[in-house]
Parts: C-alpha cells; sequence; structure tokens
C-alpha cells in the first residue's frame, strides 16, 4: 500500500516537473502572447503586475479543451506502435528545430528585447513605448478572453499540440483513466507558462528593472538546450520499449 501510493506521488513528481520545463521552454518562446502580456501589464492602471495570471487562466481553459479532445479523439494512437514512433519522431524533431533556432537567434541577435529596461532606458521611455504599441482590440480588454483568442490566434500554438504536446502525452501514458498523470500534465504545464508570464507581468508593471538583455538571452539559450535533449529523447524513446 504504502510502495504504491509512493509511486504515484514519484510519478507524479517525473510528469508534473517535465510537463513543466517543456512548458516554460514554449512560454518563453516570443510570440503573440508575451507582446498582448507585456502591453497588458504596462498599459494597465492597477495591479497590472497580476495581468500574467488573468491571461494564463484564458490559456488554460483553452489548453484544457484541446486535452480532452486529443484523449477522446486520438485515444486510438495508443494501440498503434507505429503511429506512436511517427509522433514520437516528429514532436521531437521539431522540439530539436525550436531549440537550435532559438540559440541560433540569440546568436545572431534575432530575437526582439524591444520590451527590455537597459540601465540608460528611464521608465519614461518604457511607458511611451507601452502606450505607442499596438493597442489590443476592444474585445481583448478582458485579459481571460484575451489569452483564450491571442493563443487560437497564433499557429505556433496549435503546431505545438498537433506534435510536441500530443507526443509528450502519448509517451508518459497521459489517458483519463490514468488521472494523476493526467493531473499531473495538466498542472505541470499550466504551471510553466504562469512562472513565465506572471514573471513578465511583474517585471512590465514595475518598469523592467531587474531583466537585461544579457539575462534573457541566457534563459533562452539554456531552454534551447533543454528543448533539444528532450526532443532527442523524446524522438529515440518510442524505439527503445517494446509494443503493447
Amino acid at each position: 500500500m504504502l510502495d504504491n501510493f509512493t509511486s504515484y506521488i514519484s510519478s507524479f513528481w517525473i510528469i508534473f516537473s517535465f510537463s513543466f520545463l517543456v512548458a516554460l521552454t514554449g512560454a518563453m518562446a516570443p510570440g503573440p502572447l508575451l507582446t498582448y502580456t507585456i502591453i497588458k501589464s504596462v498599459q494597465s492602471g492597477k495591479r497590472g503586475y497580476l495581468m500574467g495570471l488573468w491571461i494564463i487562466i484564458g490559456h488554460a481553459i483553452l489548453e484544457m479543451v484541446i486535452i480532452i479532445f486529443l484523449l477522446l479523439g486520438f485515444s486510438f494512437v495508443l494501440q498503434n506502435i507505429v503511429v506512436v514512433r511517427t509522433i514520437g519522431i516528429a514532436g521531437g524533431a521539431l522540439l530539436i528545430y525550436f531549440g537550435l533556432s532559438i540559440i541560433r537567434n540569440v546568436h545572431k541577435g534575432n530575437i526582439p528585447t524591444c520590451f527590455l529596461n537597459s540601465v540608460n532606458r528611464p521608465d519614461q521611455e518604457l511607458q511611451k513605448w507601452a502606450h505607442s504599441a499596438p493597442k489590443t482590440n476592444k474585445g481583448l480588454d478582458n485579459p481571460i478572453i484575451g489569452g483564450i483568442v491571442v493563443s487560437m490566434s497564433n499557429p505556433y500554438w496549435w503546431v505545438w499540440w498537433a506534435t510536441i504536446g500530443f507526443a509528450f502525452m502519448i509517451q508518459f501514458g497521459i489517458s483519463f483513466k490514468e488521472w494523476p498523470s493526467l493531473l499531473a500534465f495538466f498542472i505541470g504545464h499550466e504551471a510553466g507558462d504562469l512562472a513565465w508570464y506572471l514573471f513578465v507581468s511583474i517585471l512590465s508593471f514595475f518598469g523592467l528593472r531587474y531583466l537585461n538583455k544579457k539575462m534573457y538571452y541566457g534563459i533562452l539559450v539554456c531552454c534551447g538546450i533543454f528543448m533539444i535533449l528532450f526532443g532527442l529523447y523524446m524522438g529515440i524513446s518510442p524505439f527503445l520499449s517494446s509494443p503493447c
């Protein structure tokens, strides 16, 4: 009894940890949701530091729906080793590609850092940038709704779930039957998103004084390396396990 409980706890934290890191890596890639979070946080008159929380709540609602659809509509793949291996290769390859792209863009200085506040850039300039940035649509004034709409508008988000996200679910046996694993996966994933976007909204609201270009690039390189290593694992591991 105690051994089973310990096994469940251990499995929960393994899935939670991997899900958290994979989600954090994806969240840190520049995209429309990042831009939306920064603009809403800086333009907000009160409690802009919480914008990341509300935006990720909307983002999480959408991801809960897509996870349910994946589990309902694609459960048959769990019985087909060819499909499992194909998805593993596709998800792993895409993860490696994104990791290499991040490192390459950091090396070339192609990743936008206009939202970062340098030593010589006063808060007035940051406020000026925020208010000159494109205003969000009136329907996106609510950050929860905005988190849903902006996420859906990002093609990368759909590609991520169709390949990396789905491959992760298959690799760790995520299903309704194994609900502790499903819970660990979902909580870990949303915790990774929340950790980054709440961090960004706090820095945005208070003037982005504590994050410079070198720190941001360093974090991205670390995440890029993790993406490459995890992508290799995801692509190879389906061939190391025997079919059920």
